[in-house]
């Protein structure tokens, strides 16, 4: 343990104030922060706070068409085959972490580049090696990230005050054609609705949105359906969007023809459209169900500002 060295470094935060936070633990392979989107100052600036992450793996079992991994991993000998790190060394630097770091609360994000719940059903699941370490402490929570609904190790154990839960899905329409690896929306949907009612901080992510025909429609009844079966502790809205390494080395590109903008962070659906896509989501939520935390991810500035929306009080997905 004496190895690892706890880097620190100041920040400044979205809200403008400025803190000293963990910058990463030893080399930073393992717990890093993500800090690749400065603060925004142009319209077409994306707004993103810096998450802390926990990379114990890489890749994803489900090979969903717009994936951001095929980009991010194409160097990667494994590609976005799912890679598991040695859980010695993840638990070695999370131990680090947790003696060490005496900032204020972390959620640290397993899902970034890798999907959260992938390894549940190995031998020695994810969820079973890490979580205990967590249990010595209160002030540090880990936040997974998962198109999955293998819970059942997080149900048959104590886990609810060491971890956040957060369930992407879409539209039917849109899962139906570009998620074809994944479990069904309704699938996680359900099992997000088990955690939470076995007291885990369950969140939803509704992201990426496509313009697909009839996607009011569409969206409007995915609401419906969470809503029936629990109410998130948290959503976050992003709309579909393309770096050009992930357009490059997609094998299925026909979602490319939904793109036309351009942001820091790739091509984008066009602005009048994504606006039109969050006001009638966001206006569904407070109008059906009162819902009012809501947040966007990765999105630009010149969205959040025509939405009325105050980014510098952001309560996003990947934060505490």
């Amino acid at each position: 343990m004496a190895g690892l060295k706890i880097v620190l470094r100041e920040y400044e935060l979205l809200d403008g104030s400025r803190k000293v936070l963990v910058q990463r633990i030893g080399d930073g392979s393992i717990i890093k922060r993500f800090e690749r989107t400065p603060l925004p100052i142009k319209a077409s600036d994306v707004v993103c706070p810096h998450f802390l992450e926990l990379k114990w793996a890489t890749g994803c079992p489900y090979d969903c068409a717009w994936c951001y991994l095929k980009g991010t991993l194409r160097f990667c000998p494994t590609g976005t085959r799912p890679n598991v790190k040695p859980f010695d060394k993840v638990q070695e630097h999370v131990r680090a972490f947790l003696d060490g770091a005496k900032s204020s609360e972390e959620l640290l994000n397993s899902g970034e580049i890798a999907d959260s719940l992938m390894w549940e059903r190995a031998e020695s699941p994810f969820s079973k090696s890490i979580l205990p370490l967590f249990s010595v402490q209160r002030e540090h929570k880990l936040l997974f990230v998962t198109k999955s609904n293998s819970i059942q190790h997080l149900l048959a154990n104590g886990y609810q005050d060491w971890a956040v839960i957060s369930f992407s899905v879409n539209a039917e329409p849109v899962a139906q054609e570009f998620e074809r690896g994944a479990p069904t929306v309704q699938q996680r949907i359900e099992a997000a609705a088990k955690l939470s009612k076995a007291g885990y901080e369950v969140r939803i992510r509704i992201d990426p949105m496509i313009p697909v025909l009839s996607w009011q429609k569409h969206y409007a009844a995915l609401l419906d359906n969470i809503f029936s079966k629990f109410r998130p502790a948290r959503i976050t809205l992003g709309s579909l969007r393309g770096l050009q390494s992930t357009v490059n080395n997609a094998s299925n590109k026909s979602w490319v023809k939904y793109l036309s903008d351009r942001s820091s962070w790739g091509k984008r659906i066009d602005l009048d459209i994504r606006y039109s896509m969050y006001a009638s989501t966001v206006d569904g939520l407070q109008e059906q169900f009162g819902y009012r935390d809501v947040a966007l991810c990765k999105e630009t500035l010149s969205i959040w500002n025509k939405l009325g929306m105050n980014y510098r009080s952001i309560s996003c997905n990947c934060i505490p």
